[in-house]
């Protein structure tokens, strides 16, 4: 799980743009199997947040509204599941919650132009 949590942090840092598609939803979708295989309902809460963002990315039509908002969801699923974490993961695991909060932000600010 640490590698695929620095994958997905090494992935996001350079923003949403940079970040194909393709290996965007490969990633969405390796992180919603192990949340629903977790047994712990915070995790598959999270794991139905990502189901949501993978069909809005789908879709043929990116809302930046919706997709900024799923990713808020996402920021905050995650802090929320980083208490439960162990030390080990929870500092890359309040970075991630902050890194979807903040690209929900940037999303959000660009779609009330």
């Amino acid at each position: 799980m640490n590698d695929l949590l620095q994958a997905t942090l090494s992935g996001l840092q350079n923003g949403l743009t940079s970040l194909p598609l393709g290996s965007a939803m490969d990633n969405t979708e390796t992180w919603q199997q192990q949340f629903l295989q977790s047994g712990q309902p915070e995790f598959q809460d999270i794991a139905r947040e990502i189901g949501n963002l993978q069909s809005l990315l789908s879709s043929g039509s990116l809302s930046p509204t919706a997709i900024g908002n799923s990713l808020a969801m996402l920021g905050d699923q995650t802090s929320q599941a980083s208490h439960h974490a162990p030390a080990d993961l929870k500092a890359d695991l309040l970075k991630l919650a902050d890194t979807l909060r903040r690209h929900s932000s940037e999303l959000l600010a660009h779609a009330a132009k």
